[in-house]
């Protein structure tokens, strides 16, 4: 077991820097100016330190899609990118339904070892909507599935939700909802609105997602039931969760368990881009408009929504780079995440770093029921963490991402928030831009 020293480090961006002495998996020690052994000692100039940050929403590919992405490349990506968990969303090929793919994936990201891969499994066989998947199976297998989905579809009927809800309530277990009513995005090609129409492109409307979480709602409610909604996108998805978590039972008990993610690129862009035509920018659920993305802001930071997913998707180069209505939709977003919420929300004042690492570590590790993650910066607690510089700017160039897939809409931006070093179980997994194995 080693040592690691991190030097002069802010715990949630305290005034203060202290040392934090890792020793083997757990954080030893805390305090100023610590003169101890250590195989390692990071120099971190007053960087903030935050429990590695968790990603309930990640397309690794693999198996089946290698060509744009590998669990070795996303974990790669993960690991630059401050993270320590990640939930590999069930859309493979084949499909994540099974105790046998999942095994897989969880298996290959304990070789690769550079962050925890946890696998999704899929609500329903090979994601068609129409018969229950192995969920039992999958929850008993080596890989412990708790979080189930068959996001890039919808569970669209409501028999199938509710009886998803009610069997994976009998072990803990979270439904992930993708949610988009398919009776209302037949052909849909982007945000229903002045722009689509102007551009010609057909529109995905607001409501498709609305009813569906709407719905959803009250079925976790009605089963007692977990229910988890992916990539919230609209204003009034907001309301409706709003709405919702703030009712009570007759006893003052809460209606159902129901959590919300948002993607970064929901809090940043708008549906203003599309004027390129470029597939960079196509995305599912679609980028919205202006009122959008600052309703979603101010949801992350009440809690409304409760935290944020990068829906990372990585595309092989012949799937964007082609006209819009044939590329597949989706953009990266492992390595940019923490940046855009640097961006979008703390420097604007709507979190501070303890808000952070709430959205982007505590929660999502609550939600997934993950013990050793999200965990306090405290002596005694797992180091699984993240070193950030919180004033140094990068420049994103897909190209220089460590995944396979270079579809980055935020090409050329300058973003805040540097990664300085991931800890995974106290070993570095990434410093100073380069992944450490």
């Amino acid at each position: 077991m080693s040592r690691v020293l991190l030097k002069d480090v802010r715990p949630y961006g305290a005034d203060e820097p202290v040392d934090v002495l890792v020793d083997g998996t757990v954080i030893a020690e805390i305090g100023a100016g610590l003169d101890v052994d250590a195989d390692e000692i990071v120099r971190a100039g007053g960087a903030v330190l935050l429990p590695g940050l968790v990603d309930l929403h990640t397309h690794l590919r693999e198996p089946g899609r290698e060509d744009a992405e590998t669990i070795e490349t996303g974990s790669m990506a993960a690991a630059l990118g401050g993270y320590t968990a990640v939930f590999a969303m069930a859309n493979t090929d084949p499909v994540a339904d099974n105790a046998v793919i999942v095994e897989h994936v969880w298996r290959r990201g304990r070789e690769v070892g550079l962050v925890d891969v946890h696998p999704v499994g899929a609500v329903t066989v090979g994601l068609g909507g129409e018969k229950l998947a192995e969920l039992g199976t999958m929850r008993r297998s080596v890989a412990e599935v708790r979080v189930f989905s068959d996001d890039g579809n919808c569970v669209h009927d409501p028999l199938i939700m509710r009886h998803a809800l009610e069997y994976t309530k009998s072990f803990g277990g979270v439904v992930a909802q993708h949610a988009e009513e398919p009776r209302l995005t037949v052909g849909a090609q982007a945000h229903e609105g002045a722009n689509a129409a102007r551009l010609g492109l057909a529109g995905w409307p607001a409501p498709a997602e609305e009813t569906i979480v709407a719905r959803d709602c009250l079925l976790a409610g009605h089963t007692g039931g977990t229910l988890h909604i992916c990539h919230v996108s609209t204003e009034g998805t907001a309301e409706i969760l709003r709405w919702w978590k703030s009712r009570k039972r007759a006893d003052g008990g809460q209606v159902g368990t129901v959590s919300a993610e948002v993607a970064p690129h929901h809090l940043l862009l708008t549906d203003d881009r599309l004027d390129t035509y470029d597939p960079v920018n196509k995305v599912n659920p679609p980028l919205r408009t202006d009122a959008d993305v600052l309703a979603l802001r101010r949801a992350l930071a009440d809690g409304t929504v409760d935290c944020v997913a990068t829906d990372h998707a990585p595309h092989a180069a012949q799937d964007k780079d082609c006209e819009w209505a044939a590329a597949r939709p989706g953009m990266l977003g492992l390595q940019t995440a923490l940046g855009i919420v640097v961006q979008t929300m703390v420097r604007p004042g709507l979190l501070d770093w303890r808000g952070v690492a709430r959205v982007m570590s505590e929660r999502p590790a609550e939600i997934a029921g993950l013990t050793d993650q999200g965990r306090p910066v405290e002596v005694g607690e797992p180091a699984n963490l993240v070193l950030v510089d919180p004033d140094a700017e990068w420049t994103v160039r897909g190209a220089e991402l460590a995944s396979l897939g270079e579809n980055s809409p935020f090409e050329g931006m300058r973003l805040p928030g540097r990664v300085v070093a991931t800890l995974l179980r106290g070993r570095l997994t990434a410093h100073e831009g380069k992944v450490r194995r």
